[in-house]
């Protein structure tokens, strides 16, 4: 705890509560959307609707999208006047707008594309055949899939699951238009070093930069290690 005693026991703190939310939403978020985005991806992989390649540039719009226009419309949308407000309204709040659970819901939209792209990939990459072998077999569609399909769509999972989990702990600009800075609540990892560096305490910066830069490097090393292996299966 030495790294992280300036000040005593309050700024220890201030440190790893920014850090432990931060973990909880790229938690909460990976989980949502393993559940949300492998749907979407098999759709995306396999259907026939004309509407297909729509769906696919809604999903990849957080892509490109600079993250303040995206927070902005999300912002709108939880507020008091959007739907965030009304749902609110239900749970007993005014609205999701800086809030925690409305943090998760930005991250969900933001971090979208991260998880179904590389599962689409590989729903694409391996082919009808296994599926259809499987059929004839007289296997249910719903065995299929997940004795067959996920198995080997496992390294695009797993890629996918990291790749957003990343994205979270690393997203800025919506985190900061839907949620702000409140400590506790909506404080988290970046948002944090940029409170920091704006107070000129460089230390602290430092303390948490090195700490996300380390993670992104193990980051990218792991998913050079899934593409390898996702392309030696291929093989």
């Amino acid at each position: 705890m030495a790294l992280f005693s300036i000040g005593g026991r309050a700024l220890s703190d201030e440190l790893w509560s920014p850090i432990w939310l931060t973990i909880q939403l790229a938690g909460i978020t990976t989980f949502t959307l393993l559940i949300v985005g492998i749907p979407i991806a098999w759709w995306l992989a396999w259907s026939t609707s004309r509407w297909r390649e729509v769906v696919g540039a809604i999903v990849a719009l957080p892509l490109v999208l600079p993250p303040t226009v995206l927070g902005f419309y999300i912002l709108v949308a939880l507020g008091p006047q959007g739907l965030g407000g009304w749902f609110g309204h239900l749970a007993g709040v005014r609205s999701f707008a800086f809030t925690f659970e409305g943090l998760i819901l930005g991250s969900v939209i933001s971090s979208l594309p991260f998880m179904v792209q590389p599962v689409r990939n590989s729903f694409e990459a391996m082919g009808r055949r296994p599926l259809e072998v499987a059929a004839t077999l007289r296997a249910s569609p719903w065995d299929r899939f997940v004795t067959i399909a996920l198995p080997l769509a496992l390294p695009g999972l797993l890629t996918g699951a990291v790749l957003t989990f990343a994205h979270t702990i690393g997203e800025f600009g919506v985190i900061l238009m839907i949620g702000g800075n409140i400590p506790g609540e909506t404080r988290v990892l970046s948002i944090a070093v940029y409170d920091f560096v704006e107070t000129l305490r460089w230390r602290e910066a430092h303390i948490l930069s090195v700490g996300m830069l380390v993670f992104s490097f193990v980051v990218i090393l792991l998913v050079s290690l899934l593409a390898r292996k996702s392309k030696g299966r291929a093989l």
